[in-house]
Order: structure tokens, then sequence, then C-alpha cells
């Protein structure tokens, strides 16, 4: 009955509002059986049960599983260099409220004070309701729950200290945790295989195998920017050289263009490829104006997506030409990048988050060049598609975060 009741609670929060023939199915057990499972967690105050909507049809009106609403509720806590973000997330995914600052690149005593208090300010409202949290940070998390961060000074951090009475602490790199997000509930859903990359201020990722994401033996699977791809007389955060995370970021397209290392490398890679977004667009239209065949490379005719050009403030101007130039480059590295993992690692499909985005946008042909020149005979026939994310890039890390909390949740709820 434990087992099964736990397998309910999943189903419930992977489809809230199914219905209750629909659950049993799924569960494979008899209409019987799942009104028992229902009615015992409903007395248990994790489950609710409502009219579903009428559907013009005879018979018995059907019901509906919902999470209940004095039910437990899960922190959902996402920190980056630049800011941090709290969620409370109820069964099915629902977000109940929400906190969230900048502290634009604190000392991490700094954000774990500013953090804890605002664990303490939901705890305030919300009791014993709150039974879990799950953290996603941007570096390596050991089994022990420590973060390695190599692009800042955060290391060693015992992420216990965010909330020491939790009952229950789970945590994981940022980009691991927006591929498990993204296969439950996004481009790689229902993926057998699935292989995800995040460029942000460098390049993670995660394979996700059979549902859960591949960790390694020291929490640190998935740096697949750190893999010898770039160029090796570029010394990268890590200590190594030639890290192919340095050769697809903003720090690879301030060197294309000359240009000093960007402070925030994110919000400067989005200027670079909108810049060249627009001249390609402007290229295509001259193209068409003179009767000549389309461009071989750049957005296809649809044109590229609208890109956030930045914080507002004055900017250097960025010479179109240059940008195309640059953006290319770095395409056509990330596209040979994705070709060695798809390679060593036969994924079904690929998701890209973050920039990648940005760029499988502004240049595909060029990133799609380069995948299939890199790829091993046997996967060109049927290549695995390289797919944009679903889940915007602030949303997948903290809605990971909330997955694996309620992962480790459910089985000690029943």
């Amino acid at each position: 009955m434990t087992t099964r009741s736990t397998a309910l609670l999943r189903v419930v929060h992977r489809h809230s509002g199914v219905t209750r023939a629909d659950a049993a199915r799924l569960l494979g057990i008899g209409t019987g059986a799942a009104t028992e499972l229902v009615t015992k967690l409903s007395r248990a105050a994790l489950l609710a049960q409502a009219p579903a909507a009428p559907s013009g049809t005879r018979g018995r009106p059907t019901t509906v599983l919902l999470p209940h609403p004095d039910g437990p509720l899960v922190l959902a806590c996402a920190i980056t260099h630049e800011a941090w973000r709290l969620d409370v997330v109820a069964l099915g995914g629902a977000t109940a409220a929400s906190l969230s600052a900048r502290h634009g690149g604190a000392r991490w005593a700094d954000v774990r004070t500013a953090v804890a208090a605002a664990i303490e300010d939901l705890l305030s409202r919300y009791g014993d309701r709150l039974r879990a949290i799950g953290i996603s940070v941007p570096g390596p998390v050991s089994r022990t729950l420590r973060l390695e961060a190599f692009t800042s000074d955060w290391h060693g951090i015992d992420l216990n200290e965010l909330w020491p009475g939790a009952g229950l602490l789970v945590a994981g790199n940022d980009a691991t945790l927006a591929a498990t997000a993204e296969h439950l509930r996004g481009s790689a859903a229902g993926a057998a295989v699935a292989l995800h990359l995040r460029i942000e201020a460098g390049l993670g990722g995660a394979v996700i195998d059979d549902g859960r994401p591949v960790l390694g033996a020291h929490g640190a699977a998935g740096e697949f920017g750190h893999m010898p791809f770039g160029d090796p007389a570029v010394r990268c955060g890590c200590g190594a050289h030639g890290c192919w995370g340095t050769a697809v970021d903003g720090t690879a397209l301030a060197r294309l263009l000359g240009a000093p290392e960007p402070r925030d490398p994110v919000t400067y890679a989005r200027r670079v490829i909108a810049t060249a977004a627009r001249e390609l667009g402007s290229q295509r239209a001259r193209q068409d104006v003179a009767g000549l065949p389309p461009l071989s490379s750049g957005t296809p005719s649809g044109g590229a997506a609208a890109y956030p050009c930045g914080s507002g403030e004055a900017e250097p101007e960025i010479d179109p030409a240059a940008s195309v130039e640059a953006v290319r480059v770095v395409g056509g590295a990330l596209g040979r990048g994705l070709a060695g993992l798809v390679n060593a690692l036969d994924p079904n499909l690929v998701t890209l988050g973050g920039i990648g985005v940005d760029l499988l946008a502004a240049v595909p042909n060029t990133i799609t060049a380069a995948y299939r020149d890199g790829l091993m005979l046997i996967h060109r026939e049927s290549p695995p598609p390289v797919l944009p994310a679903a889940l915007p890039d602030d949303e997948g890390p903290i809605a990971g975060a909330a997955e694996e909390a309620w992962s480790a949740l459910l089985p000690r709820l029943t």
C-alpha cells in the first residue's frame, strides 16, 4: 500500500488534475484499489478530490485528483553569482509564494545570511507544511552537499547552513537541475537518454538516463564545458587550458571581437548575438532585393528570435559584420562539441539552454553544419535533434530544484 501510495502521489505531481480513472490506468490497478488509495491519502491531507469539468456526455461525473490545500510544500532555491530566488512549491509544481533579490557577486557569507533570512520568513508563513528544500547553485555539489564554484571564491561551501533545521535538504548544480526539469516538463520529456547543455557564464549540463541525471563519483559529472575542445592557449578559471566553455560563451565572443573580458558574459553575449542576428537579417534583405541566392548560413527564412540587449546602460558599439563572424565561429565550436558528446554518449536528443538558445536561433545552419560534420557515420542518417530548451533560463534550475525536493520527499510521506 505504501509503495502504491507513493506512486499515486507521483502521478498527481506529474499530472495535477488527472482523473481517478486515468490514475488507476497509469498505475495498472483497478478502480477499487485506486479509490482505497485516494481515500487514504485524502485523510492524510495529501490529496484532494474535485469534480471534473463537465464533458457533455452521459454517465457518472468524473473525479480529478489535486494537491490537498493544507498539504506539504517544498522550498526551491536558486542561487547564481548575481541573484537568489526562493519559491514555495506545492505538489504538482504550482508556486505558492516567491522571494528574490540581487546581490551582485557578494561574498558567500552575505548571500547565506540573506537566503537564510528569507527561509525564516517563509517558515513563519507556512510553518511545518514546509517539509524539504532543493537548492540550485552554480557549480559542482559533492555528496556531502558542499559547493565548489570554479568562477568565484565560493569554495567548500556547506549548503546545509542555509537551513540548518531542514528535515530534508537536496542540492545540485544549476545545469544538472535544469536538465532534470527539461526532461520532466520541457523539450526532452519522454526521452530515454537526453543530453542537456546550458551556456551561461561557462557551460554545463547533464545526461538524463532513464529519468535520472548521471552525477558521477564526486557529483561533478556534466562539467562538459571543461573538456579540452577549446583553444589550448586560453586558460580557464578551473585551472585547465583549452576548456570548451571558454570557446562558446561571452568571453569567447569578446576575444574574437578584440574587446576586454566582459563583467557580465551572459548579457554581453546576448548583445553580440542580437547585433549579429540583425545584421544577418539585413544581409538576407539585401540578397532578396538583388535577386541573389539565400545565404548559406545564418538564420532560416523565419528570422531570428528577439534578444534582450542588456541592462539599459550605455555600452560600446559592436561592429555588425564582426559580430556575425564571431557568432559563426562560436556556433561552429558549439556544433563540433555537440558532435563529440553525441558520439560519446548516444542520446536520443540534445537540448540547449541559456545563450545556447540564442545561438541556435541566430546561426542554426552554422551549428548544424559543424554538428553533422563531426558525427560518426552511424549517427548521420538520423542525428539526434538539437532543440532549444522549453523552460526559460530563470525557470529551469529552480524547477529542477523543486523536482529534486519532491522526488526525495514523496517516499517519506506515505
